[in-house]
């Protein structure tokens, strides 16, 4: 005669089985980038970093700091009433004599997103209200390793204040790694996401913030205090997504900041939108513009994790419903020209 089971087993067992469920897919693997394009179509997921690459190298690039929105500075007071606001616009047609606006820079293996996203859209801000007669590329070097009040260098830190810091103190000139560019190039070097190529590997914390030399590089003209570009005013834009439009249109890019999930790191093309993988903290990027794909409202996005990320750099997020934060630190200033 067979003998059953009683029920408290039978549940046991079956508790047991659930919870022998598969382990979620590493987030630079294959299985999850078809994860993410099997759930969804707004947005298409590919490899843009090696399968093997250290994930600490990843979660170092998010650098905006949890209490960042303590470091806002006031909102400006915009009214959009009569400004027309055209539902397609792109920073990089609209200013094309700015060269800074087409440019994608590489933060390297340091949490310094806040301070490129920073002078990224200062640069781009100086060149459109000189009506394109003056060319800087402001360094984010210099706002890294000098900026105290800014957080803690490639450690993290606070766009609100790095736009302070430019109103305050000045920033200098910098370009990219090795460029020789201005007065202060960036001293981390861009490293490899792919399995080849001629950069080094990228590694998860081999780069210390740079020290605050107040001087510039050996070579450069223009002492280091003459060569400082300082900012007019500093301010946050409501959240409101018509009037982050009409500054983007009026002045120029913005910066801006949102909460990075492991799926965004396989961007290539679409509108992005979260679907899966777990949260990696806070990043800061450039606000270009804004347009429409498949009926969805996005913002166009400049990163700084290099040309070879996403789409040539740039990805698109939902706009409109504060996705993942995005319409809710924006900030912004203007420049003494």
């Amino acid at each position: 005669m067979r003998h059953l089971l009683p029920l408290a087993v039978l549940l046991l067992a079956t508790h047991i089985d659930a919870s022998t469920d598969r382990p979620e897919p590493h987030p630079l693997s294959d299985e999850f980038i078809n994860s993410i394009n099997n759930q969804q179509s707004s947005w298409r997921a590919g490899r843009n970093f090696r399968s093997d690459l250290d994930m600490s190298y990843i979660r170092r690039l998010m650098g905006v700091l949890p209490n960042h929105k303590n470091f806002l500075p006031p909102v400006k007071q915009l009214n959009v009433e009569g400004v027309h606001l055209p539902q397609e616009f792109d920073a990089r047609e609209e200013w094309p004599h700015c060269p800074t606006i087409r440019e994608i820079r590489d933060q390297g293996s340091c949490g310094s997103c806040w301070a490129f996203g920073a002078v990224e859209a200062m640069s781009d801000r100086v060149c459109i209200h000189s009506n394109a007669t003056v060319n800087v590329r402001l360094s984010s070097d210099d706002l890294v390793s000098c900026c105290w009040t800014c957080g803690m260098g490639c450690n993290g830190g606070f766009p609100g204040a790095a736009w302070h810091y430019w109103v305050r103190k000045g920033i200098v000139s910098g370009g990219a790694y090795g460029s020789h560019q201005g007065c202060r190039p960036y001293e981390i070097p861009p490293c490899e996401h792919h399995v080849n190529g001629t950069r080094p590997s990228c590694q998860g914390d081999d780069n210390k913030t740079p020290k605050c030399h107040k001087a510039c590089e050996a070579g450069y003209k223009v002492p280091y205090a003459k060569d400082k570009n300082f900012g007019k005013k500093a301010y946050s834009v409501s959240s409101n997504p018509s009037e982050i439009q009409a500054e983007i249109l009026s002045n120029g890019p913005v910066e801006g900041a949102f909460t990075v999930y492991e799926d965004l790191l396989n961007y290539k093309s679409g509108v992005y939108q979260h679907v899966t993988g777990k949260e990696l903290g806070g990043h800061a990027i450039r606000i270009l513009g804004w347009g429409v794909e498949n009926n969805t409202p996005y913002w166009l996005i400049a990163n700084s994790w290099n040309s070879d990320w996403g789409d040539n750099g740039t990805f698109k997020i939902l706009r409109g419903a504060d996705h993942l934060g995005i319409e809710g630190s924006v900030v912004a200033g203007t420049p003494k020209v």
